[in-house]
């Protein structure tokens, strides 16, 4: 099975995530997106300290109507701070036979030679980075980390760089919603409308939990 994974605090899900997961798996003929809430990201602070039982049940809320998209609590149970490459190693584990596309901003693509064992999580996926509002990663390969760059040949009119392990780092220009999880917070905090940046059960959830309402 040909499966996309997007990582992220959700704090909370909003439509551009929902919009990045769909395009991706419809432009790369993914069976399924599953959703990744992080327990504890490594280069941000959790704003609010919002459980991560509530960030989960927000993005349950949020794709319970499409059934390509799927939730797990993986990061949850095994707590502790949430490195990219323990989940691809432990999804690996799980499920040998399928094959990863793990779903990043640009943004993220730019920075990923900060992250712990960078290097091996392109042996263990596929990566699609996923144009960002202000951070383009086009061309790829001048994004890449100089201390690994000659692994990976670049295919200019695929917009596709192929890693020598077989796995590829697609570019995807997605149609670009600038929507932002802090400014839904802050909306929500001055008790002002966040109809429309946000599925309508996450809307209401957030409301009946008043779950920003306090600066949590």
């Amino acid at each position: 099975m040909r499966i996309g994974i997007l990582g992220g605090t959700f704090n909370p899900i909003h439509n551009a995530h929902l919009r990045i997961a769909e395009e991706v798996r419809d432009r790369l003929d993914l069976e399924r997106v599953m959703f990744m809430p992080t327990a504890s990201p490594p280069h941000k602070l959790l704003a609010g300290e919002l459980s991560f039982k509530v960030r989960y049940e927000m993005v349950r809320l949020a794709i319970a109507d499409n059934p390509c998209f799927t939730v797990s609590d993986l990061e949850g149970r095994r707590g502790g701070t949430s490195y990219s490459i323990h989940t691809l190693q432990e999804l690996h584990g799980t499920f040998p036979s399928d094959e990863f596309f793990f779903i990043i901003g640009s943004d993220s693509f730019l920075d990923i030679g900060s992250w712990r064992e960078y290097a091996e999580i392109f042996c263990l996926c596929n990566l699609v980075v996923v144009s960002r509002p202000g951070a383009l990663a086009d061309p790829l390969d001048q994004a890449l980390p100089a201390a690994i760059a000659d692994q990976f040949t670049y295919h200019v009119a695929e917009k596709r760089l192929e890693h020598c392990s077989g796995n590829s780092v697609y570019a995807v220009s997605g149609t670009l919603l600038d929507i932002s999880s802090s400014e839904i917070r802050r909306l929500a905090r001055q008790g002002r409308s966040i109809k429309y940046l946000l599925p309508a059960a996450v809307e209401q959830y957030i409301k009946e939990q008043r779950i920003y309402n306090d600066a949590r």
